[in-house]
């Protein structure tokens, strides 16, 4: 079992010239990397999905919906596809003693975007859903196309107006990598005026709107099925769909982007910093909001399921249609075999075997 471990992961301590301390950290920085590479692919992957499904007509979702939803699938991508490889590409290229360079504070003013255009997004769809769901014969005066493309611009071009100090090397904020998270991160001990004015104008207004939005639409939900249940108009077990999905959504939020708002203001105001693993993970806590987005708004979604399975068919039409054919062949013959026992007609076996013809010799071909 030992051994095994051994094989698994790299003893640094054995390598001649390397103290015990510095293989402990790189023992713990080849960990991080391995964590932060997964979250990525994860991230990858689910909106990779997203974007295959959502580009194209989904019952249910209006087109702000899905303009609103583009927004939200570009921000999560962000994490895995721009603050992953350049935090990553600074930890393998930039000496750790040195001091804080231009290059950390453009990887820093990414970060910092990155994450508040998130939180922008999810509080502007948000507000969508409320206005969909209080208003819905005057969503198309409240909601225009227009108006619905403005809010997304102002989410994606608000954060960076105020984060705009960050990316000046000689200007008044400071910026470190952090060993501990691998993170380009302003030093919040040092700015601490900054620290409390970015919390107070990208954390809590979306926090803001996102609780009271989401908190009114399941009140609403909460309200229809109790009258519903009064009347007997619906049983008991239906699915409470507001619960299923709006009580996750502000749980994962507040779960992923508290531990980090937290540890932020105490560095600000303590000037200590937190222990290594602890800001590791309340640093990268909120990327895994991005995959976790893809779980609560998509796929919880039947819709979104119905239509992912038939872009996978319309995907393996053109990258294996022997297989897609084997499978509209093999759902023939059960057409064909039901068909059989629940009616003699012989115009229904002539058709299931022409069916069933047609595809062996597709298949064949």
């Amino acid at each position: 079992m030992h051994a095994r471990l051994n094989l698994s992961m790299p003893d640094y301590a054995a390598l001649p010239g390397v103290d015990p301390q510095s293989a402990q950290e790189l023992t713990h920085r080849s960990v991080k990397v391995s964590i932060i590479v997964v979250l990525g692919v994860m991230i990858t992957l689910g909106n990779i999905a997203v974007l295959l499904v959502i580009t194209s007509s989904v019952a249910g979702w209006s087109r702000n919906s899905r303009y609103f939803l583009l927004s939200l699938t570009a921000a999560d991508s962000a994490f895995a596809l721009l603050v992953m490889p350049l935090n990553l590409g600074v930890s393998l290229l930039k000496d750790h003693a040195e001091g804080p360079d231009a290059l950390c504070h453009v990887v820093a003013f990414c970060n910092a975007t990155v994450y508040s255009t998130c939180m922008y997004t999810l509080a502007t769809l948000s507000l969508e859903r409320y206005v969909a769901v209080f208003y819905p014969l005057q969503y198309s005066t409240l909601m225009p196309r227009r108006r619905a493309m403005l809010l997304i611009a102002f989410a994606w071009s608000f954060p960076p107006c105020v984060l705009l100090p960050v990316l000046f090397p000689d200007g008044i904020i400071e910026v470190n990598f952090s060993s501990a998270s691998l993170v380009c991160n302003p030093s919040y001990s040092s700015n601490v005026g900054y620290s409390l004015s970015l919390t107070c104008f990208i954390f809590f207004p979306c926090s803001i709107v996102m609780t009271f939005a989401n908190l009114r639409v399941w009140r609403a939900a909460r309200t229809q099925r109790l009258k519903l249940r009064k009347y007997c108009c619906a049983r008991r077990s239906r699915h409470d769909v507001a619960s299923k999905v709006l009580v996750p959504v502000m749980a994962a939020y507040y779960s992923c982007w508290t531990p980090c708002m937290a540890a932020m203001i105490y560095n600000a105001v303590s000037g200590c910093s937190v222990p290594e693993w602890i800001e590791f993970v309340v640093v990268w806590l909120p990327t895994s909001n991005g995959f976790l987005n893809c779980i609560f708004y998509f796929w919880m979604n039947r819709s979104f399921r119905s239509k992912f399975r038939l872009v996978l068919r319309r995907l393996a039409l053109v990258l294996c249609p022997r297989l897609l054919f084997a499978l509209e062949c093999r759902d023939a013959s059960k057409m064909r075999f039901v068909s059989g026992i629940l009616d003699n007609n012989n115009s229904v076996h002539e058709r299931s075997s022409s069916v069933s013809s047609t595809c062996t010799l597709l298949s064949l071909a």
